[in-house]
């Protein structure tokens, strides 16, 4: 057996009860565990214990107990965790949901604006309801697709995700199951998607019970930074397969989302085949008739990725392509130290990342703008700083309004981190709730990150990066929505709308043809960016500098479409801003 359906995991209400079903090949005994109650399970040939429970129903709430241990386990395939992930496990009736989305088609690659967030912090209360009066405001924006960070239960009442360890179950803390459905419904209601944040690299620390249920689930013989490597490609493997493949159609099916974005895919360690990342890709797409968009976060540059399963590939729609953030990055702010030491961070270094897709990594030569996904800023590239600060607080807010126009006029698919589009103050902290031992090690680990920066080389430096534990840096992580009123927010705000209204209506714009795009630098502090369909073209003159560009170096016939400033002059590109023209039919 590898991924194909069997019979369900998990809790299933049925027209008699609940049936349950775990996977325990070691196990002696298992029982359910419904409060005072035991019920025992029967296993299997493949370690499979099985019990159906007549008094069990919807709201139920269970664990699992092995071999007659001290304690019950919540279920790997729990579907809701409302007393945290350490709590009993709830019954949940998958059907239940009134959904008012029949119509929706979901979501192609092909013209996405992608918008990142976080739930817990991107609202005040930081739940999926309260998220729901911030679509209008997105919608208008200009952005389809909305991306949260991972939602599987994680520890404590405050976490970025990637400590989930019920990949089932939608955080309690942020409403829940029913809340999360009533979300990716009015985004639908709305013409917007929503591409889940899913982690299958690693599972987090604290409150990861899946070792009791068999030592199978994890192998020694790869490392992750975060912890034990998942076996995907070890003995009795199948069924550690069939967890990340149920739970990848789960989202899909049970929770219609439109897409998912597969974190940290260079540490999913799987030297079978098919690879883990290539069945993902054939179950999701063959467990619904809409339209899907799978994403994979990695530095490998490799384009395997996008080649279809088929020809030996995942199958997947796109990957990031961080060299585009990394050479604008060093140029903008001289970021120089770790991964940044391998940029020169020029203007033409950039226009060759622009034309290639990436610098470093396999030939793109065949693959398509979309598949790449460019940003001016992240969860982890503001999150990973030592303060967590936004890119327009390291440069200024008008070389920053010019760098926007940049990633918003290239054929590339864009990704907004939330805040970014009204100039945010706020920062977004590295911030976590686990238990006080291991928050110690957390914090101290923070703080050692950062030592081998310059920056934090003095002890007292260090001493001064933010305390993930502190309730303090989660509330200093909320977005101030009140800024969208004032300036620069009003303004930057109004900008990102004319950009993305222009990149989704322009007849060369919104075509995303790669081959008809050329960038090159007209000097060290001004790049030009050219796209055209037929006889129609659009020109970008992004002038970093603080001296006026004469359009005139660029030919005639140019007529000015959208501006980041005010120009100074005829003819001209003010310092510190870009400005986009066209030529034929406008």
């Amino acid at each position: 057996m590898r991924v194909e359906e069997v019979d369900l995991l998990g809790a299933q209400p049925t027209a008699t009860g609940v049936r349950f079903a775990v996977w325990a090949p070691e196990a002696k005994s298992v029982a359910v565990e419904i409060g005072a109650e035991r019920y025992a399970m029967e296993r299997d040939p493949r370690g499979v214990w099985a019990a159906e429970v007549a008094s069990a129903g919807p709201g139920t709430r269970y664990r699992f107990r092995i071999d007659d241990g001290e304690s019950g386990y919540p279920d790997p395939y729990s579907r809701s965790q409302p007393e945290g992930v350490h709590g009993p496990s709830e019954v949940v009736d998958p059907d239940a949901f009134d959904w008012h989305d029949a119509d929706w088609p979901g979501l192609t690659i092909q013209g996405l604006v992608i918008y990142q967030l976080h739930v817990g912090t991107a609202t005040p209360e930081g739940t999926f309801d309260s998220l729901i009066g911030q679509l209008p405001r997105l919608k208008a924006l200009g952005v389809n697709a909305i991306e949260p960070l991972p939602i599987a239960e994680f520890p404590g009442r405050r976490n970025w995700g990637y400590d989930g360890v019920d990949l089932f179950a939608p955080e309690s803390v942020y409403g829940g199951p029913d809340a999360f459905k009533r979300f990716v419904d009015a985004a639908h209601q709305l013409d917007l998607g929503v591409v889940l944040d899913v982690v299958y690299n690693h599972f987090g620390p604290d409150g990861n019970y899946l070792r009791a249920f068999s030592q199978d689930y994890f192998t020694d013989r790869y490392q992750t930074p975060w912890g034990e490597a998942i076996n995907y490609d070890g003995p009795n493997s199948d069924f550690v397969r069939r967890l990340v493949v149920d739970n990848a159609r789960y989202w899909v099916r049970e929770y219609h989302v439109d897409g998912l974005r597969l974190d940290a895919t260079h540490a999913i360690y799987d030297a079978s085949k098919p690879h883990i990342l290539a069945d993902i890709s054939q179950a999701v797409r063959t467990c619904t008739s809409r339209e899907l968009v799978l994403i994979a976060e990695t530095h490998e540059n490799d384009a395997r990725y996008l080649t279809p399963v088929r020809s030996g590939g995942y199958g997947l729609d796109a990957v990031w392509a961080d060299e585009f953030h990394h050479v604008l990055r060093r140029y903008l702010a001289g970021d120089h130290e770790a991964y940044y030491a391998r940029y020169s961070g020029t203007l033409d270094e950039l226009a060759q990342c622009i034309e290639q897709g990436w610098l470093n990594g396999t030939p793109t030569d065949g693959l398509q703008a979309w598949q790449f996904l460019y940003v001016l800023q992240n969860h982890d590239q503001v999150g990973n700083r030592a303060f967590g600060e936004r890119l327009h607080q390291s440069v200024d807010i008008d070389r920053y309004r010019a760098a926007s126009a940049l990633l918003l006029f290239l054929p590339q698919t864009p990704m907004l981190f939330m805040g970014q589009e009204f100039a945010a103050s706020s920062p977004f902290q590295y911030f976590t709730d686990h238990n006080p031992e291991l928050g110690r090690l957390v914090t101290e680990g923070r703080r050692t990150e950062f030592k081998a920066f310059s920056a934090f080389a003095d002890p007292e430096m260090r001493e001064k990066i933010p305390d993930p534990q502190a309730e303090g840096t989660f509330a200093a992580s909320k977005l101030r929505l009140a800024e969208r009123d004032a300036s620069p927010g009003r303004e930057v705000e109004q900008l990102y709308q004319s950009l993305l209204t222009l990149r989704r209506d322009d007849p060369v714009l919104s075509v995303q043809e790669w081959r008809a795009t050329e960038a090159w630098p007209a000097d060290e502090h001004v790049l030009i960016v050219r796209r055209w369909r037929d006889d129609l073209a659009r020109l970008l003159i992004v002038n970093f500098g603080d001296s006026e560009f004469n359009v005139a170096a660029i030919g005639y016939g140019w007529r000015p479409m959208l501006a980041t400033a005010s120009t100074p002059s005829t003819g001209c590109v003010a310092p510190r801003s870009a400005t986009v023209f066209g030529r034929g039919d406008m």
